[in-house]
């Protein structure tokens, strides 16, 4: 037969009578081939540490076999009939797992209980830094997996017929004593550190010690079957340690290997728990997000460390298990021997967890090594993740959804109400005009990484109160208004309760030298009056847009020709200002930013008061409002770009052309990277220029050459 990946020979202690077995399929297995007799091929899996594990093949048909180790056993432990139980239960709930066939209690067969399984073909990954496979496909695989295991905490175990399968409540209690009860009966020599933390982890049980979700109890990628081509789970693996328990242990389980001792990673080689590499992406952070947008819960997630403290106190009582069974001869692999070196360093790693009180990857990002982001900072940009991943990314298709059922209506200028309802929650959760370093208490460069996450999202600036042109309208109001100005204008738009547009730019003159203006703004008695065409006025469509900052000129020949203009304050409803039309960006009129007009002003009128810090200081306004600014619009193109990015990559990862993979095409790889440098020397620059505006100011900073 072809030889089966993983498998060999079967192991002198670990042989049984293949006669026996194949007399005794032939008779139970329905479609079991019984021709010809005496055919069946059986190999053994090198893994499966703790129940053998077989590849049977008669004819075109493949199997898997389960059984119990030869020999005595720890107690309550190799529970073949529990795996065959809850893999049918779930086989028939859809989730993906392989058909359990038959289960067989009389060891007179093959001298243990064992269970007959189907064989799934696909992609086992033995090492959890999967090296086999790019950055790109990576991610979307650990993400498949933790989108895997938040549909399996959300099955409810009556309506899987699984009534009882658990002990009730108090699964943490009954962990802790379990794998101190399994370490004790196994362990060769005195471990101190295993006696700490197993009385460290006694005393800070939970207080929600009472959940009952299924839990698989080993959930790792690698006993994980993956599509052959596709970042997709068939089938999960290696079911006996599962019961009703805390989801959160699984979590914990699922992603310890982010915080794995350095020491462990050369002794663990060659082991189910070996890795070559660290997985830095996807990070701990987001695979923790992910899984709680799946199942709906809050991502700030209580006693995660006694749970990554079980993990590791879990996987140190099962290697020292795996070791004792070594010493008695009826190891299910090669290589148990080496488990009893890392039974130390991982008690060690589970005391350290059970001290800290957050966690993230081990890896730090650029911005990180090369600029000081404040605590505050990196608080604030973890709960924004955190919101986007639960909030703002579920609504993406609704509000898609919008604007597509609105596109020939009036009612496209209007908001969806879920974005209103978006806007509520970030604000009842302190995540609310971020980008104003007097109100928030960031920093430039700590805004700057935020504004970058929230340009992931086309919609995501505005439901955290972050977005152009209202930020740009509120710090000039902010730095240069009056207090009259403060409480009309700017206070309003702070709470949300209105918006506004900024008019510059015009559409007779080459704007992009703002001297050329022509708008006029003349002093009549205690008014201005102005006139004068402007377009391209981002945010002028929106029926909540009540107040225009607008630029003109100022009559003054004899002052420098960069103090001519002048900024004033345009309520929406004045009369004589007059929205004349939308204008298309490439075919689109982005109405959800409220579009960008052309606008005519025809002897608008307004109260001397609405002029801003004075006649003929526009241009000083515009430098100080456009210091910040740029940071904040080059930060969100810049997350816009990784999305794009993404995306990019997951298709490269996705299709195939002459049998192979997208971005196995030289000319594709060389795209993926020339994006991945274009968006690394423009993220640099922009944070270096972030980091220059909050030590020298905006003035200083702009004279500063970056060489």
């Amino acid at each position: 037969m072809a030889a089966e990946p993983g498998s060999g020979e079967v192991r002198e202690q670990h042989r049984f009578d293949q006669r026996g077995l194949e007399r005794y399929l032939c008779s139970q297995l329905p479609g079991f081939p019984r021709q010809p007799a005496g055919a069946l091929a059986v190999r053994q899996y090198s893994s499966g540490q703790s129940n053998p594990t077989f590849y049977l093949q008669k004819g075109e048909k493949a199997y898997v076999l389960r059984k119990k180790p030869h020999g005595p056993l720890l107690p309550r432990a190799h529970k073949v009939d529990r795996e065959y139980r809850v893999q049918k239960a779930l086989f028939s709930a859809g989730f993906p797992v392989p058909e359990p066939l038959l289960y067989c209690s009389d060891v007179s067969i093959i001298g243990t209980e064992f269970y007959v399984m189907q064989h799934v073909q696909g992609r086992i990954f033995r090492d959890l830094s999967l090296p086999e496979v790019g950055p790109a496909e990576r991610s979307a695989l650990y993400i498949a997996m933790i989108e895997t295991l938040a549909l399996l905490h959300s099955f409810d175990l009556q309506s899987l017929g699984l009534q009882g399968y658990g002990r009730g409540p108090g699964y943490c209690r009954r962990q802790v004593s379990t794998w101190k009860r399994q370490y004790d009966a196994a362990a060769h020599t005195d471990i101190p550190a295993m006696n700490k933390l197993a009385e460290w982890l006694a005393n800070n049980l939970p207080p929600d010690d009472n959940e009952e979700s299924l839990i698989h109890g080993d959930f790792r990628i690698d006993n994980i079957i993956f599509h052959p081509t596709e970042a997709r789970v068939l089938a999960v693996l290696d079911w006996e340690l599962s019961t009703a328990g805390h989801p959160l242990a699984d979590l914990a389980y699922a992603t310890l290997f982010y915080f794995w001792p350095t020491s462990v990673k050369d002794l663990s080689q060659g082991t189910v728990l070996g890795f070559k590499d660290t997985v830095e992406s996807p990070s701990f952070e987001e695979l923790v997000s992910i899984y709680c947008r799946c199942r709906g819960i809050s991502t700030t997630l209580a006693n995660f460390n006694f749970f990554l403290a079980l993990s590791y106190f879990k996987m140190a009582a099962i290697s020292q298990g795996i070791y004792a069974r070594y010493l008695l001869g009826n190891a299910a692999a090669e290589n148990s021997h080496e488990f009893a070196k890392i039974v130390k360093p991982l008690a060690e790693k589970g005391l350290e967890l059970s001290e800290r009180s957050s966690f993230s990857s081990t890896h730090r990002s650029v911005s990180g090594e090369l600029f000081h982001q404040s605590r505050k900072g990196q608080e604030t940009l973890l709960k924004v993740k955190q919101f986007m991943q639960q909030h703002i990314y579920p609504a993406e298709k609704e509000i898609i959804a919008y604007y597509a059922g609105h596109g020939n209506t009036e009612e496209k200028w209007k908001k969806p109400p879920v974005l209103e309802r978006l806007k509520e929650m970030a604000k009842a959760e302190g995540l609310w005009n971020l980008f104003l370093p007097d109100v928030s208490g960031l920093s430039q460069l700590d805004y700057a990484l935020i504004a970058e996450e929230t340009g992931k999202c086309f919609f995501a600036p505005e439901v955290f109160n972050c977005h152009a042109p209202d930020t740009g309208n509120m710090e000039v109001l902010h730095m240069y208004g009056t207090e009259e100005q403060k409480k009309e204008w700017l206070e309003p738009l702070l709470e949300g309760k209105i918006s506004s547009c900024f008019c510059m730019t015009e559409p007779d003159v080459a704007s992009s030298d703002a001297t050329n203006m022509q708008c006029s703004i003349e002093r009549d008695g205690n008014s201005y009056v102005i006139n004068g065409k402007k377009w391209w006025s981002s945010g002028a469509g929106n029926p909540n847009c009540k107040v225009a900052i607008v630029m003109g000129k100022t009559r003054n020949s004899s002052a420098s020709r960069y103090k001519q203009h002048s900024m004033i304050i345009v309520p929406m409803d004045t009369p004589g200002l007059k929205l004349i039309r939308p204008l298309l960006v490439f075919g689109y009129l982005d109405e959800i930013h409220g579009g960008h007009f052309e606008i005519h002003f025809n002897d608008v009128r307004v109260p001397v008061s609405n002029i801003i810090l004075g006649e003929g200081r526009g241009f000083e306004i515009a430098q100080g409002r456009l210091g910040p600014g740029r940071i904040h619009h080059c930060m969100r193109s810049l997350g816009a770009a990784e999305t794009a990015l993404q995306l990019m990559c997951q298709r490269a990862a996705q299709r195939e052309t002459f049998g192979k993979k997208l971005y196995h095409h030289e000319v594709v790889a060389h795209w993926i990277a020339e994006c991945r440098l274009g968006i690394e020397q423009a993220r640099l620059l922009t944070l270096r220029t972030a980091s220059k505006i909050d030590a020298l100011g905006n003035r200083k900073a702009r004279k500063e050459r970056f060489g």
